[in-house]
């Protein structure tokens, strides 16, 4: 079973969402069966390689909302990332666009690395206060996952892989996704969003049973089998 998955390294809920579907694929029985394919998607392409501003700040220019009441929601959404094990800190965030870091993912794709560096820049991005739009800092990562350094630079520098990124961009809105997490099984269903672990294990098991039908006996009699026949 494929599932592709859309989402932002600028996404609070995207990694919220990858924890709770992690938790519900370490107990789906066919799990060592399942291919996942991470996708890129921007909220706000058109953001500057670096915001001079927190990320409230920068929420309430593009928004238009009261800070309070902004705050509020930073609040809802750190208590639910603990809930996961996750440890945000939004004081810290630096508010960067997420281009470079998709380079990287896509580099680390072509490599088998691109679940390690897609955990890694989330939690860079989150949790540790990192520049995902340095190319030292997105060097390091990459080199965490054992990608090579030069490899990294040379595509930080010419952007050869920008394409890629907007392809994945493109392939969601002829699709019809709007938003971020997206979980597409199979290319035949869809799960929207950071939903409860539950609901992840229920698609895994309805794309499962989709894509694996077992035939279901209307009678049965007197037959042979391997062991042998009725009598």
């Amino acid at each position: 079973m494929k599932i592709d998955i859309w989402s932002d390294i600028a996404c609070p809920w995207c990694y919220i969402g990858k924890r709770r579907f992690e938790s519900a694929l370490a107990e789906f029985p066919h799990r060592d069966q399942v291919e996942v394919t991470w996708h890129s998607y921007q909220l706000d392409p058109n953001l500057p390689e670096h915001y001079d501003g927190t990320e409230a700040e920068y929420l309430v220019s593009r928004k238009g909302m009261p800070e309070a009441q902004l705050r509020q929601m930073l609040a809802h959404v750190t208590e639910q990332a603990a809930g996961e094990g996750l440890s945000y800190d939004f004081d810290s965030l630096v508010v960067a666009n997420s281009l470079r870091a998709h380079q990287l993912l896509h580099l680390a794709k072509e490599h088998g690395a691109a679940n390690e560096v897609k955990e890694a820049l989330l939690s860079a991005h989150f949790e540790k206060g990192t520049d995902i739009g340095d190319a030292d800092e997105l060097v390091r990562i990459g080199l965490g996952a054992g990608l090579d350094e030069q490899e990294i630079r040379a595509e930080l520098d010419s952007g050869s892989r920008i394409t890629a990124v907007q392809g994945d961009i493109r392939e969601a809105a002829s699709l019809g996704i709007q938003a971020v997490p997206t979980f597409v099984l199979d290319m035949k269903f869809a799960v929207s969003g950071a939903q409860p672990s539950e609901i992840f294990a229920s698609a895994l098991d309805q794309a499962w049973t989709a894509s694996h039908p077992v035939l279901q006996s209307l009678a049965t009699g007197d037959a042979c089998g391997p062991d042998g026949c009725a009598i």
